[in-house]
C-alpha cells in the first residue's frame, strides 16, 4: 500500500476507467458511497433503501457504488434492478472474488465524490450515521472512523480478537484507533485517489494516511446484529486464519511505513549482526585451532560461524538490491516521497504551460 501526492492522480484510477466500461462523464458529484458486496441478496434491498432514507436528508448529490465481488447468488440481479429504478446506484461486477481490498480499491477508482464514505452491505453498519460522520469530518479531517463501541457479534470469535488487533496496530503503527476493522469511514477524496492498495491492507488505510500528516478523528457509530446472510467470518479455522493474515498484513505496514523508502536500514543491520557474529565466531575458533591447538572438524560451531557470514552477506546484498528496486520504482513513475497538502502559487499557472 502507497500513498502519492495529493495533486498527483494516480495511474490506477485511470486503468480502472479505461478497463471497467463504466463511463465517467457524469457531473462530480458530493458523496460517493462505496459498499464492497458479496452473496448479500438477502440484503439489497434493504442496503440501497437505507442507504438512500439516510442520504436523502442532506439535500447533498451522492452516488451509491456498489461492487459486486463475484457473487454467486443473485446478488447482481438485485443491484441491477436498484440502478433500473435509480441511476445513482452504480454498479461494478468483478468477473470473480478478488476480496475487499479490491472491492474498496474499485469503489475508490470509480468514486467521483468530494467524500467518499465506505460501508458492509451485511447492514450491521448503520447508514444513519452517515451525516454525523461527514459533519465530522468536514471540521476538518480527511478521514473519520467509526467505532463500534457496542459491537453486536460474538465476543470470542469477534470481539477479542479485534480488540487485539486494534490494540496491536495501534502499537506498532502509532495510530491509536479503537476500531480498525469498521468498515463505516468517511474519506476525502484526495486521500482515496492517491493511494493504492495490495493484499489486504483496506483496514490499515487510516494508520498509513496518518503517517503522511492526513488528519484522522474517530466517531462512536451504531453497530447491529446480523439479520439476513451469512457472516464471511464465521467459524473457528476463519478467525485464525482472518488473525493471521492481519498479523502478516501488520509486519508489512511496518515495514512500508518506516523503511519502504530505506530498505537497506532493515537488511543491512540484520545482515551486518549476522556477519559480525559470524566473523567474531570464526575469530574465537581460529584462536583455538591455532593457539590452543583445539579440533574444529567436528564443531558445529564452525558451521555456525560459516553460515552466519553467508547470511549476512545475503542480507546485505538484499538491502542494496531493494534500494535499487525502491529507486527505479520511484524514478521511473515520478512517484514522489512525500505528501503536499496544498500548494500555493505557480501551481496554476506551470498546468497552464503545460
Amino acid at each position: 500500500m502507497s500513498v502519492s501526492s495529493p495533486h498527483r492522480r494516480p495511474a490506477a484510477h485511470a486503468r480502472g476507467v479505461r478497463s471497467g466500461g463504466l463511463s465517467r462523464s457524469n457531473p462530480r458529484v458530493n458523496l460517493s458511497i462505496v459498499v464492497p458486496i458479496y452473496n448479500e441478496e438477502d440484503n439489497i434491498d434493504g442496503l440501497v433503501s437505507q442507504l438512500t432514507a439516510a442520504l436523502e436528508p442532506t439535500g447533498r448529490t451522492y452516488e451509491i457504488l456498489a461492487i459486486d465481488d463475484g457473487s454467486s447468488d443473485t446478488t447482481f440481479a438485485k443491484l441491477a434492478l436498484a440502478h433500473e429504478q435509480d441511476e445513482r446506484v452504480r454498479v461494478i461486477r468483478f468477473r470473480r472474488n478478488f476480496g475487499q481490498t479490491a472491492a474498496f480499491t474499485a469503489g475508490f477508482d470509480y468514486a467521483e465524490g468530494e467524500w467518499v464514505i465506505t460501508i458492509d452491505a451485511d447492514l450491521q453498519n448503520d447508514p444513519a450515521d452517515i451525516p454525523k460522520l461527514l459533519a465530522k469530518a468536514e471540521e476538518g479531517f480527511d478521514i473519520v472512523s467509526g467505532w463500534r463501541v457496542k459491537r453486536k457479534d460474538d465476543f470470542v470469535m469477534r470481539k477479542l480478537p479485534s480488540k487485539v488487533a486494534n490494540w496491536l496496530i495501534g502499537k506498532v503503527t502509532g495510530v491509536a484507533i479503537h476500531d480498525y476493522g469498521c468498515s463505516l469511514k468517511v474519506y476525502h477524496s484526495d486521500v482515496v485517489k492517491n493511494i493504492n492498495l495490495y493484499g489486504e491492507l483496506h483496514r490499515f488505510v487510516p494508520a498509513v494516511a496518518a503517517s503522511l500528516g492526513v488528519r484522522v478523528a474517530e466517531m462512536p457509530v451504531n453497530h447491529r446484529a446480523r439479520t439476513a446472510g451469512e457472516s464471511k467470518y464465521a467459524g473457528f479455522f476463519k478467525t485464525i486464519q482472518r488473525a493471521t493474515k492481519v498479523f502478516l498484513d501488520l509486519l508489512t505496514v511496518r515495514f512500508l511505513l518506516s523503511y519502504s523508502t530505506r530498505p537497506i536500514h532493515v537488511f543491512g543491520v540484520l545482515g551486518l549482526f549476522c556477519t559480525v557474529g559470524g566473523v567474531g565466531t570464526g575469530g574465537y575458533l581460529a584462536f583455538q585451532k591455532l593457539v590452543l591447538g583445539a579440533q574444529l572438524a567436528d564443531r558445529p560451531l564452525l558451521l555456525l560461524a560459516i553460515l552466519l557470514v553467508m547470511v549476512g552477506v545475503q542480507l546485505v546484498t538484499m538491502g542494496l538490491l531493494g534500494e535499487l528496486v525502491v529507486r527505479t520504482y520511484h524514478e521511473s513513475q515520478g512517484k514522489t516521497i512525500y505528501a503536499v497538502r496544498e500548494l500555493l502559487g505557480r501551481a496554476e499557472s506551470d498546468d497552464d504551460e503545460g
